[in-house]
């Protein structure tokens, strides 16, 4: 029988220790990456602004991402709005949630961004980064760049429901910023929807939606303010928010943002964790 002596196996032993090793701390990193996001440094925020239409049969999953984003990052400052554009309703299927002031902002950001046309599902971050609304890399990859952003603004606002059918929205602003040329945008969001299409290219289908801006108001910048919004039939204030945020109107830009349940005042300080529950 050979005999095999020990120092001639030792490398081959070590070696196999080595790759032990590195396997369990590359199970360790699996597990830890399928679970939830981890914790982004920065005092940046992400506004994630959607174009979408229950017309176009390419924008389910575009509605079914944001939605899987938005049940993700509920702790972090991120803030999504599904406007509901008008130009696919004349195909076939009059979407319930459409608004031409929709496909109006939608043309607001081709100017700003240098577009040659606009088109569905589109998302935009932050005001200054836009793709196909289905690209989910595309969106984590931007998310992670706006939180990982800084901002000395600070927005306020909160939420009142009035007796009139009409919310009263409030806001205050703090730090650095030259009011000129700059609006604050508040928009009413219903935070979820089904719909049963019956005709259109999503004839038969029935679609999940969430954070569907149903009014959006452009009010000045100044210091603080409010301004009233009407509230939909069928109302629950469980089921609606407000988001703010104030944006340049010479590029775009979006400078600071935050969002306010009824009877609830929402900071945000541009830092995670400052996003009020819902």
């Amino acid at each position: 029988m050979e005999r095999v002596k020990i120092s001639s196996i030792m490398p081959f032993l070590i070696g196999i220790a080595v790759v032990a090793v590195a396997f369990i701390n590359c199970t360790s990193a699996a597990k830890n990456s399928a679970g939830k996001t981890t914790s982004i440094e920065g005092k940046g925020f992400a506004v994630v602004e959607l174009f979408t239409s229950e017309g176009c049969s390419s924008c389910p999953p575009a509605d079914e991402l944001v939605a899987k984003v938005e049940k993700e990052v509920d702790d972090k400052p991120v803030y999504i709005l599904a406007y509901h554009v008008d130009y696919w309703d004349r195909l076939g299927w009059k979407d319930s949630f459409s608004d031409a002031a929709y496909t109006k902002r939608q043309n607001q950001y081709a100017g700003w961004l240098n577009l040659s046309q606009i088109y569905t599902p589109q998302i935009v971050v932050n005001g200054k980064t836009e793709f196909v609304g289905s690209q989910e890399g595309a969106l984590r990859n931007a998310i992670k760049n706006g939180l990982q952003g800084s901002n000395v603004v600070k927005l306020k606002i909160s939420a009142q429901r009035a007796t009139s059918g009409a919310a009263t929205i409030q806001y205050s602003v703090e730090g650095s910023t030259n009011n000129s040329g700059k609006a604050v945008l508040l928009a009413l969001v219903q935070k979820q929807a089904v719909s049963k299409v019956k005709a259109g290219e999503n004839g038969g289908r029935t679609l999940a939606h969430s954070q569907i801006v149903r009014e959006i108001q452009n009010v000045p910048l100044k210091n603080y303010g409010s301004t009233n919004i009407a509230l939909p039939a069928g109302f629950d204030a469980n089921g609606y928010e407000v988001i703010g945020f104030i944006q340049d109107n010479d590029n775009g830009g979006i400078l600071a943002a935050a969002k306010s349940g009824f009877n609830v005042t929402a900071t945000t300080e541009n830092t995670i964790g400052t996003k009020s529950t819902k």
